[in-house]
């Protein structure tokens, strides 16, 4: 087992992820709790790189196979290269996204088999899990809104209602089954009332 923890923070477009990961980050400092922060896809270099071909709005002809192909690709060199050293050391790890949006976003959103997506997480993590993840929940034309307001849009955004609402449905599934490891926020309401939510939870990973 490692000597840190590895907390994800997952949610679909739209849902708050930058603002809440920052009062998560805020949270950990006020314990004195070492920890990183990162992202994915991306996190190190050689996965930055495959973030910008992911994200590119010009790369309309990438098909959904190679899309998953490459969301594992960035991962393993993400773990290797930062999450499990991290780890190791005992600091935490907070990061934006992980295996779960790949179920939600390749499996749900795109239709392709969870089966190969699990698959693939045995390969690349073998039994490395979040120790927690925190689902940020909104619906999803509310979500959308918040998308368009902040203005330019990635490859990921610019997919039709249809796409994001199999996406939140894949991520309730994924809760529903694993509820020993999800908390759900629900990121609706004003902010003050998200940050109680996220307290309760970070009460419980540090207690």
């Amino acid at each position: 087992m490692f000597k840190g923890k590895f907390i994800t923070i997952e949610g679909s477009e739209g849902s708050g992820k930058s603002t809440n990961i920052r009062f998560v980050q805020d949270y950990l400092s006020s314990k004195n709790i070492e920890f990183i922060s990162t992202r994915e896809p991306g996190g190190t270099p050689v996965a930055e790189k495959i973030r910008d071909l992911l994200l590119d709005n010009a790369n309309t002809s990438l098909c959904d196979d190679a899309e998953l192909l490459l969301m594992f690709a960035a991962r393993s060199q993400h773990l290797n290269e930062l999450i499990i050293p991290a780890l190791e050391s005992g600091k935490w790890v907070i990061s934006d996204r992980f295996t779960d949006a790949s179920y939600a976003y390749q499996g749900g959103g795109r239709g392709l088999s969870w089966q190969k997506i699990a698959q693939l997480e045995q390969w690349v993590q073998g039994s490395l899990r979040p120790d927690a993840t925190i689902l940020l929940d909104i619906p999803v034309e509310l979500g959308m809104e918040r998308v368009r307001e902040r203005g330019e849009t990635d490859r990921f955004e610019q997919e039709q209602l249809g796409f994001f609402n199999r996406i939140r449905e894949s991520y309730l599934k994924l809760a529903r089954e694993n509820p020993e490891r999800f908390h759900i926020v629900n990121t609706q309401p004003a902010i003050e009332y998200v940050h109680k939510q996220l307290i309760q939870v970070m009460d419980k990973l540090t207690a």
